[in-house]
Parts: structure tokens; C-alpha cells; sequence
């Protein structure tokens, strides 16, 4: 049997982009085929290049977002180069763009203007909290929207809240953009137009809030931050081992307490132990229920009590560093990790989560100097080479 292409090939993007939320999503669209058009700054591009320089030099941000992209970079407040990203905009399917509020309204690149001049087109407006409203024009960096959208007040110890260690609200929405294109392209199949896509930071993440919320909203209390220990069940942590590592278990219903209590902690008579019996005894007796499975787990280097929990049918995972993660068994047992190109030589990159079988792989292209492709595409509108050579004597390209 042929083997099926990769379900975007033959779909152009372009995206005027920056930090996390946008490049995230239409990273998830080159990887699954389509071409995607980076527009950047002439100085220094997005600056999200510009956050670290520990991927061998380049930012981490910046190579995990935009693998397998064009760029070119254009000055935007020049009419020439606004004219460029119009005549891109001509031949593309979907357009991106997460500029501060306001601005690509200013340029006409926000989608109810764009997809007015162009039915077939899906364009996408990613934002931190909408289009109207009393924040709209409010600044919307990640740990801000965390904060507003309450994840924040989730997450951490009793006496700290603390932000989620990834860029949470802004992963939320790239994925929500990513699948309202797969949506919205779906529809112009049936229909032949496209139309506009609106996502906002906020939105997005007030979803990813829903079982705190709806428990808080509909008579529940807003549950309590426990750091790694869970608010209602026990034992449910994570506990030190005896080399320095730390195990987390968890334990769903008392049958599997009573195994915890045989096979693990060697004291069975705690398997109907009032005190103990049930999770709402072992709730209400925490402390003495972590004591108990401290001392056990304690006594243990971590393979040791990782296979004395499995061999009991609990459930269970190592606490691992981002060390631990890049060599991790199950990642290398699966060949999820490849090589993608870039500036500075190959880095190593994951597979994205989506698995098409029977297909392509996962086109995992290049991470873009800044401008790399700047002249080839000014080639490709029909640009001459006079004009080309003025839009880089007088900065509008580089």
C-alpha cells in the first residue's frame, strides 16, 4: 500500500509572529507539511531569538517553536514591506499573526479584514484576552495570564503559590490555534471559504482550568495547593529514596492500600487498621500515612522501590530532572528523538505528539537563520532585482 502524505502538504502559512503562542501553533502545521512563512523584524527578528543562548548559541524558545520555517525578515511600518506580507498573504491558505493589540488592525493584517479580501483564506488572531473587553488592550505575557486565569492560585505549596515551570498559557493557546486551523481548513473543504479564527491566552487557559473551576463554582471549595501531594487522596506523593532520588505513588482505592501495606511496607495488619483502611481515614491520619510510606520508600535505593510498587500493582513514577527526560527509556525505546538542522549544526528534537501511521514522518525541517529565506521569496512575489536591491540598501528586507 502507498504510504499517505503528510496531511498539510500543499498548504501555505504565513505568519507575522513573535515569542511563544503563534510560532508554537504554526510549528505544529509545518511539522504535519505545510510551508510556513516566518515575517520577522529586520532587527533582530522575534525576539524570542533573543531569550537565551543555551541551545548551542541559539535560543531554546526560539529552536523548540520554529523548526521547518521560511524567514524573511521585512520592516512593516514601511509600505513597501507591508506590501510584501500582502502579496504573501495572496497565495497563501492561512495567515497567523500575535502582534500587540491593536497593531495588526493598524496594518490591516487582523483576519476580519483579511479574510474580507480573501474568501478561501483562514486567518487567525492569537491575543491575551480578546479582541474587546476591559483587558483587551491589557499586556499578556505568560506567568500574567497564569496569574489571571487562577492557575496560579492552584498550583504550589499551602503557604506558596507558584506559576506552572512551562509557558502554560501560552501552549494552551498555540494548540487551540492549531486546531481551530485544522478546523477552520476542514470547513473551507466543505464550503470553499475560510474565515477568521480568534484565540486568546486567556480563553484558553480558563478551559484548562476546568475542573477547579467548575468544582469552585457549582459548591465546591477551590481546592487547596498541596504541592506534590494530592488534595483528596492518600498516599499520593511523592517520597525520598534511599540514593537520593524520590518516587511518587499513588494509591486509588484500599484494595491497593492493603498491597502497599503487605508488599511494601511490610506491615499488613495496616491494611485493616481503622485508622488507615480508608482514604478518608488515611486523609484524615496524612501525616501518619506519609510516615508510614516515607520509612519504607526511605529504606529503598529508587529501582528498588520503583519494582517493589509495580510488583504490589501500584502505580508509580520516578521524580525526574530534564536530564532524566532527554534519556529517557521509554523516549529512546520508541526512537521519538531525530536531529533537525540549524544555524548552529544539528539538535536533537522530539517527534511531535501526533502520529500518523501509515503515513510520512513528521516533516522536522530546519530552524531558520533570521532573513535566510528573505531573498528567495521576494523572487518568488515577482520582485526584481532593482527592487530587491532597494528594500535591502534602505533596511525594509534583511
Amino acid at each position: 500500500m502507498d504510504r499517505l502524505p503528510l496531511p498539510l502538504e500543499g498548504i501555505t502559512v504565513v505568519a507575522v509572529e513573535q515569542a511563544v503562542a503563534a510560532p508554537f501553533a504554526t510549528r505544529q502545521l509545518a511539522d504535519l507539511g505545510a510551508r510556513v512563512v516566518k515575517v520577522e523584524r529586520t532587527d533582530g527578528g522575534d525576539f524570542a531569538r533573543g531569550y537565551d543562548t543555551a541551545a548551542q548559541g541559539l535560543a531554546s524558545h526560539f529552536v523548540w517553536c520554529n523548526r521547518g520555517k521560511e524567514s524573511i525578515a521585512l520592516d512593516l511600518k514601511d509600505p513597501r514591506g507591508l506590501a510584501v506580507v500582502r502579496r504573501l498573504v495572496a497565495d497563501a491558505d492561512v495567515f497567523v499573526q500575535n502582534l500587540a493589540h491593536g497593531a495588526a488592525s493598524r496594518l490591516g493584517l487582523d483576519a476580519a479584514t483579511l479574510c474580507a479580501a480573501h474568501p478561501r483564506l483562514v486567518a487567525v488572531d492569537i491575543s491575551g484576552y480578546g479582541a474587546e473587553g476591559p483587558y483587551a488592550g491589557k499586556r499578556a505575557y505568560d506567568m500574567l495570564v497564569q496569574c489571571e486565569a487562577g492557575l496560579v492560585s492552584v498550583t504550589g505549596t499551602p503557604e506558596q503559590p507558584v506559576k506552572a515551570g512551562i509557558p502554560a498559557a501560552d501552549i494552551a493557546a498555540g494548540m487551540y490555534a492549531f486546531a481551530g486551523v485544522l478546523a477552520a481548513l476542514v470547513r473551507r473543504g466543505t464550503t470553499g471559504r475560510g474565515g477568521p479564527v480568534e484565540v486568546s491566552m486567556l480563553d484558553a487557559l480558563a478551559e484548562w482550568m476546568g475542573h477547579p473551576l467548575h468544582h469552585t463554582m457549582h459548591g465546591g471549595e477551590p481546592p487547596e495547593r498541596t504541592g506534590l501531594a494530592h488534595a483528596v487522596i492518600a498516599p499520593y506523593d511523592a517520597y525520598p529514596t534511599a540514593d537520593g532520588g524520590r518516587v511518587l505513588l499513588s494509591v486509588q482505592n484500599d484494595r491497593e492500600w492493603r498491597r502497599l501495606a503487605d508488599q511494601v511496607i511490610g506491615q499488613p495488619e495496616l491494611g485493616t487498621d481503622p485508622a488507615f483502611a480508608t482514604n478518608a481515614a488515611r486523609v484524615a491520619h496524612r501525616a501518619r500515612t506519609d510516615e508510614l510510606v516515607g520509612k519504607a520508600l526511605g529504606a529503598l535505593d529508587t529501582d528498588e522501590a520503583v519494582a517493589r510498587l509495580e510488583a504490589a500493582g501500584i502505580a508509580c513514577a520516578r521524580l525526574r530532572d530534564l536530564r532524566e527526560l532527554a534519556g529517557h527509556p521509554q523516549l529512546a525505546a520508541r526512537e521519538r528523538w531525530r536531529e533537525v538542522g540549524s544555524p548552529v549544526g544539528p539538535l536533537r528534537a522530539l517527534l511531535p505528539p501526533v502520529t500518523l501511521p501509515g503515513g510520512d514522518e513528521a516533516r522536522m525541517g530546519d530552524v531558520p537563520a533570521l532573513g535566510q529565506h528573505t531573498e528567495a521569496l521576494l523572487r518568488a512575489v515577482g520582485m526584481t532585482d532593482a527592487e530587491i536591491a532597494a528594500l535591502y540598501r534602505d533596511g525594509v528586507a534583511a
